[in-house]
């Protein structure tokens, strides 16, 4: 993060362009205080209000958005149903667990794609992203 202390998240904010408004504050302090996680819309406004901060709803998506079209965080779509945003926005892939909602990474170098389809004409492939799903035996 240059030109940003880790505990400093309005600064943190500012080198990604994003104004650092109190409630876009509250959540990257919420995100990025500790390990690198993965977090749904729901999660993060129930930790925030579990934490005293008030906000809407909406107002946790739009700000996840904006954070991930600013390159904070990363989107993993696990379903059509639900999307998770992942802090850790470098080269890796996903286990997701079925039935218990949650996802843990896999590192970059531990997949190996072969075989990709050309890229239509005018475009270029800009990242490959591989969910391994998982479900308890028996």
């Amino acid at each position: 993060m240059p030109g940003a202390q880790k505990g400093d998240f309005a600064a943190k904010l500012r080198v990604a362009q994003l104004r650092p408004t109190k409630q876009r504050v509250a959540l990257a302090r919420l995100l990025f205080a500790g390990a690198d996680r993965h977090v749904t819309a729901e999660r993060l406004h129930a930790e925030a209000a579990n934490s005293g901060v008030r906000l809407s709803l909406a107002t946790v998506y739009n700000s996840l958005h904006q954070f991930t079209a600013a390159g904070l965080l990363r989107q993993v779509i696990v379903d059509g149903e639900k999307t998770h945003f992942d802090t850790n926005t470098g080269e890796h892939h996903h286990f997701y667990f079925e039935g218990g909602d949650l996802l843990t990474d896999i590192p970059g170098g531990d997949v190996r794609i072969e075989g990709l389809p050309r890229a239509p004409a005018g475009t270029e492939i800009e990242r490959v992203d591989v969910v391994v799903r998982l479900k308890s035996r028996g």
